[in-house]
């Protein structure tokens, strides 16, 4: 189920006008739900960082780098490798983080690969 969470009057207009641009764009309807943001409850630690945890050499190397599983879970890096690994993000936008990322040169080439990005280019 796709959901989008609001705080803000100007969130939610912007999370409708952000849906019906998708909706336009697509032809179709989409069943994102828009609700205001409440208490928020994690999904169990096995549902967290779900395509990056089948790539194991880059969930090693994160282990690594967080071994407490929270922290992994928790982590900015993580978060957007998995985006990476599940297809979303621009070639431009891998180029200027990937550095950031905290991968070792090997982990780096990994993703790239993973993504379908060479690096440098």
């Amino acid at each position: 189920m796709s959901i989008l969470f609001y705080h803000t009057d100007e969130q939610r207009r912007l999370a409708e006008e952000s849906k019906g641009r998708e909706e336009a764009a697509r032809g179709r309807a989409l069943y994102t739900e828009i609700m205001p943001a409440h208490v928020f409850t994690p999904a169990e630690d096995y549902h967290q960082k779900y395509t990056l945890r089948y790539e194991r050499e880059l969930w090693a190397e994160l282990k690594a780098i967080y071994p407490r599983t929270e922290d992994l879970i928790a982590s900015t890096a993580a978060a957007r490798i998995n985006g990476y690994l599940g297809g979303h993000g621009s070639v431009e936008q891998f180029q200027a983080e990937i550095d950031t990322l905290g991968l070792s040169e090997a982990g780096r080439q990994r993703l790239a690969q993973r993504v379908g990005i060479r690096l440098g280019e």
